[in-house]
C-alpha cells in the first residue's frame, strides 16, 4: 500500500476519535494530523513520502562536499591554501570520496542524530527517542522490525510522553492507532499484499 493510502486511513483514525471524544477544532485538526502522520512512520524504512520529508536533502550536500573538495585540491596545487600540495590533495579527495557515501539513508539517519540531540537538549524524552527511532530505521530493510509489534510498541511509548508532555489524551490513541493502521493495512488479508508483515519479530519471521 503506498503512502497516500496509509496516510487517509490514519487520517481517518484521527479524525474518529476527535467525533468520539467530541473535541474542539484546533484539537481536532491536530488529532487528525497526528494520526495521518503517525500512519506514515513505519515506512522510515524505505524512501516513502515521510522519510523524504524528514531527512535532510542528500544532494545538495553532495554536491557541496564535492564542489569542496575540488577546491581545495586546486587551491592547494596552486599553494592558495596554507597547507602543503599533497596534504590538500589527499584532503580535497578525501572530501570527494566522502560525497559519494552522502545518501538518503545517511541522511535519514543524521536526522535521527540531530532530532535525538534536539530532545536532550529541551529535555523532551519523547522527542528524543523518536530521534532514536529515526536512526534506527534508517539502517533497517522495508517491513521489518518497524512494521514489527515491537515496533509498534516502541512507538506507542512515544506517543504516551508526547500526549503526557502535551496534556492531549487523545493524541496517544490518535498516534497509536495510526501506527497500527499501518500495519494492518500491509498485512496479508488485503489482496494486494503478498509480502505482509512479520508482526512477531525478532521471535519468529512468519509473516501475517
Amino acid at each position: 500500500m503506498n503512502g497516500f493510502a496509509h496516510s487517509t486511513i490514519g487520517f481517518g483514525v484521527g479524525f474518529a476519535i476527535a467525533e468520539s471524544a467530541n473535541t474542539d477544532p484546533l484539537t481536532t485538526v491536530l488529532l487528525i494530523g497526528s494520526g495521518a502522520l503517525s500512519a506514515l512512520v513505519p515506512d522510515l524504512d524505505i524512501n516513502g513520502k515521510l522519510t523524504n520529508r524528514l531527512a535532510l536533502p542528500h544532494q545538495f550536500l553532495k554536491t557541496v562536499t564535492f564542489l569542496a573538495g575540488c577546491l581545495v585540491i586546486y587551491l592547494s596545487w596552486t599553494q592558495v591554501l596554507h597547507l602543503g600540495t599533497w596534504q590538500g590533495v589527499l584532503l580535497g579527495a578525501a572530501l570527494i570520496r566522502t560525497s559519494q557515501w552522502i545518501s538518503k539513508r545517511f541522511m535519514l539517519s543524521l536526522t535521527g542524530i540531530i532530532v535525538a540531540a534536539i530532545g536532550v537538549m529541551l529535555a523532551k524524552l519523547w522527542l528524543s527517542l523518536f530521534g532514536l527511532y529515526i536512526f534506527i530505521a534508517s539502517f533497517l530493510p522495508h517491513r521489518s522490525y518497524t512494521h514489527s509489534l515491537l515496533g509498534l510498541a516502541y512507538y506507542c511509548v512515544i506517543a504516551w510522553l508526547l500526549a503526557k508532555d502535551a496534556r492531549m489524551p487523545d493524541l496517544f490513541l490518535a498516534c497509536s492507532l495510526g501506527y497500527a493502521s499501518h500495519l494492518l493495512a500491509d498485512m496479508k488479508w488485503v489482496p494486494t499484499n503478498k509480502k505482509g508483515v512479520k508482526l512477531l519479530l525478532p521471535l519468529s519471521k512468519k509473516s501475517f
